[in-house]
């Protein structure tokens, strides 16, 4: 195997990894069972009982 070979391999795996990986995370996020966490969070610096 070439250096080129080795790049261009190298070069699409990482493309994929890191495309399930960011179709992963808006899956997570978009979750209906997390809304609530989500939701939470969002409320936060809002809430004035801290």
């Amino acid at each position: 195997m070439t250096y080129e070979t080795v790049s261009r391999l190298a070069q699409q795996g990482g493309s994929v990894y890191f495309a399930v990986l960011f179709i992963a995370a808006v899956v997570y996020a978009l979750w209906p069972k997390n809304r609530e966490g989500f939701d939470h969070a969002a409320r936060l610096p809002f809430d004035e009982e801290l």
